[in-house]
């Protein structure tokens, strides 16, 4: 692995790291990888796959998302057409997005607070993402039951989802559980996409209309990994949160 620049931020230091077998590009805060694409920018992590082949089934032409990182996810949208909005509290977040990662500079792009971002924006969403972090934890505030329907208001009444990007350390880990919980308060269809028995890995909660949403398969192949991530994907199964309103 080799290091090719180091941020200071109010938020934590940030790494740009650059693997020597693939020549993808990592993004680290605070000792977590947050982000890692291929040299053309496409992401190499498969949760970020499985929610773009979300979007993607859904038909999402319009998408706001909640934390940055290297901003692959964004790029990979814009890509395929879609108009992204990102939202990120750390500024340098973006800076080393478009200078590494290869974010595009049509991506709208707003330095602030997801949650005051979304109360002085009143513009309807086809999809919002959340995958912001501090640490291996979603903010408190951003995980609030308040705040998912404060989410509710800014998607498309009809049509509109929620994705969630939620860690999991362990199978005892029920943080995807709580957050399912907690939208289920907020809306009728809720959905847990996991693979059980897997250590730090990525579950995604979602609400809205996802009821039809189906396993997402891998529709933007990286040049590196691309046969590990559609093997990852593959695993990926509904299944019962474990706490209930």
């Amino acid at each position: 692995m080799i290091r090719i620049a180091k941020y200071h931020s109010d938020f934590g230091n940030i790494e740009v790291l650059r693997a020597k077998d693939t020549g993808s590009f990592i993004y680290r805060q605070g000792g977590c990888y947050q982000s890692e694409c291929d040299p053309d920018g496409v992401s190499v992590v498969p949760y970020i796959h499985a929610i773009f082949g979300l979007l993607a089934q859904m038909q999402a032409s319009d998408v706001l998302m909640i934390g940055c990182g290297g901003g692959s996810l964004a790029t990979m949208l814009d890509r395929a057409g879609v108009h992204v909005t990102i939202v990120d509290i750390n500024p340098s977040a973006f800076r080393i997005a478009h200078k590494y990662f290869g974010l595009p500079r049509e991506v709208d792009c707003h330095v602030a607070d997801g949650r005051n971002f979304l109360r002085a924006d009143r513009h309807r969403y086809d999809a919002i993402v959340l995958d912001a972090y501090s640490g291996r934890r979603i903010p408190e505030h951003l995980c609030a039951e308040t705040f998912f329907g404060l989410v509710q208001t800014r998607l498309k009444n009809a049509s509109g989802c929620l994705f969630a990007n939620v860690h999991a350390g362990h199978d005892l880990d029920l943080m995807p559980d709580r957050v399912a919980a907690k939208l289920n308060n907020v809306w009728a269809d809720v959905r847990l996409l996991d693979v059980r028995g897997v250590s730090d890995r990525n579950a995604i909660v979602m609400a809205g209309k996802v009821r039809n949403l189906v396993q997402p398969a891998l529709h933007m192949p990286p040049s590196v990994g691309a046969d590990g991530i559609a093997r990852d994907l593959s695993l990926l199964a509904f299944r019962p949160w474990l706490l209930r309103r």
